[in-house]
């Protein structure tokens, strides 16, 4: 019988990879974990928490100038863009050492360095090799940038973080939801903000309801949206950088940074996949089979590399699946199964976005008559705040089963909210238990369990 220095191989230490390291060698496997760069990868190091800290940072100008219609008065403080960095830079090296800590309690071997496959048992890591049993493969992704002329003054989200100076005039480009919230927390924070997308619409694939609300509360916020437009040009001037568009209605403008956030890409290149005979799919992502394997069987991969839903969550629930496989499920469990329905997501837009199911389009292409249940309404806060700001709130009801498939919110907190009602919506419940259950008020939330009548149908419709 062949033996290995290790039973699993873990390639990456972003969230699925770590989750994936740890509970593997809490099973009593022998676990070695490489990661190149910091412990946490995207979502840790420059993606979801540092974004939603500085979610956070850019709504304390709002939430100071609101304060004055309920009593408080003076002048609002003022803004140190160098001390967010520093906070931020200590929290995500906090953070670091934990995940580091996680690992190493557990028993994984962490090893330093850039790693390529060899075969489907063994890995290189720098001038070192290694054997497994069996190989994960975590990379993750990375944001990917168009060539055009002046693509060398081009930003990706990983620089966002620590600009410098502070961009008193940024242009976003994309408009998914990463170009979306970049735009309005720099807008929060003080920018002038103009985001460019080719599309006529914001969040492709988002509920059609959601997509036109959002921007027009964007605008509200002071974002300026060009749609239906591209960038064809960036060239430095004494002034900043000068941005040329064809399609819309402005520019040539002036801005002091560009952003670019139209599309991640999963990241391949240099592990050996080809050489160890890895196959990847049509998009560049590794090929893998219900049980996440590749085309190599003792090699595995999962989250952003897989391209599937690029979300932690699901990366972490991956991992969970394919350690159960490999070592058995904890003592007392059940083995862990995926289900990519009904998973909910958050969009730290200003007011965010929280989803879960189905948007209406694709719920009547799904399940045929849909009742469609809507509200848009100021909520009770701003009665005194002076904000324009209004709530969005919408149900899909299947009408033969009467399931609630599909539930969207824009609005304050709106990813809080929607993580309750994603548990239900798991369970299967519907339309009927919503109605049966008693709100909390007063409260935003509460609409949700008291939409009463579905609205109106344009003629034609299968609802």
């Amino acid at each position: 019988m062949q033996t290995f220095d290790f039973d699993l191989f873990v390639i990456g230490g972003g969230s699925g990879g770590v989750r994936a390291a740890r509970m593997a060698a809490q099973r009593g496997a022998r676990v070695a974990l490489v990661e190149v760069a910091a412990m946490g990868g995207t979502c840790v190091n420059v993606g979801c928490i540092p974004k939603k800290l500085y979610s956070y940072a850019a709504h304390f100008a709002d939430s100071f100038e609101e304060s004055h219609g309920f009593g408080w008065t003076g002048e609002a403080p003022v803004f140190n863009w160098d001390v967010l960095k520093t906070n931020r830079a200590r929290e995500i090296l906090r953070l670091n050492g934990i995940y580091n800590q996680l690992l190493t309690n557990a028993g994984v071997t962490i090893i330093t360095g850039w790693a390529s496959l060899v075969d489907g048992h063994t890995v290189k890591v720098e001038e070192r090799s290694f054997t497994a049993k069996n190989i994960l493969v975590s990379t993750g992704g990375t944001p990917t940038v168009p060539a055009l002329p002046g693509r060398e003054h081009i930003v990706t989200s990983d620089q966002m973080f620590d600009l410098d100076p502070f961009p008193r005039r940024l242009l976003v480009v994309g408009g998914g939801y990463i170009a979306c919230e970049f735009a309005s927390i720099f807008n929060g924070l003080g920018s002038e903000v103009t985001l460019v997308h080719r599309g006529e619409k914001l969040l492709t694939g988002f509920d059609e309801d959601v997509r036109s609300f959002i921007a027009a509360e964007m605008e509200k916020t002071g974002v300026k949206l060009q749609l239906a437009s591209e960038v064809t040009a960036i060239t430095k001037t004494g002034d900043g950088l000068q941005v040329s568009l064809k399609g819309g209605h402005a520019g040539p403008f002036t801005v002091d940074s560009v952003l670019y956030a139209t599309g991640r890409v999963p990241n391949t290149n240099g592990l050996g996949l080809e050489a160890a005979g890895v196959k990847l799919n049509s998009k560049g992502a590794i090929e893998i089979n219900a049980h996440y394997q590749t085309s190599v069987p003792s090699i595995y991969a999962l989250g952003d590399v897989t391209a599937r839903l690029q979300l932690t969550p699901v990366a972490l629930g991956e991992a969970m699946v394919v350690v159960d496989q490999l070592f058995g499920a904890a003592a007392g469990k059940k083995p862990r199964c995926m289900s990519y329905e009904f998973v909910p997501t958050a969009v730290f837009t200003h007011p965010n976005i929280g989803t879960v199911g189905y948007s209406e389009a694709a719920a009547r292409k799904e399940f045929g008559k849909v009742s469609v249940y809507r509200a848009d309404f100021k909520a009770l806060k701003h009665t005194l705040s002076g904000s324009t700001e209004r709530t969005l709130m919408k149900l899909l009801v299947e009408d033969a089963t009467d399931r609630v498939v599909g539930l969207h919110m824009v609005g304050p907190d709106a990813g809080e909210i929607v993580q309750g009602f994603a548990v239900a919506m798991k369970a299967g419940a519907t339309k009927a238990v919503f109605d049966s259950t008693i709100g909390i008020h007063p409260t935003v939330a509460e609409e949700f369990v008291t939409m009463r009548e579905p609205v109106q149908v344009l003629a034609g419709s299968n609802a």
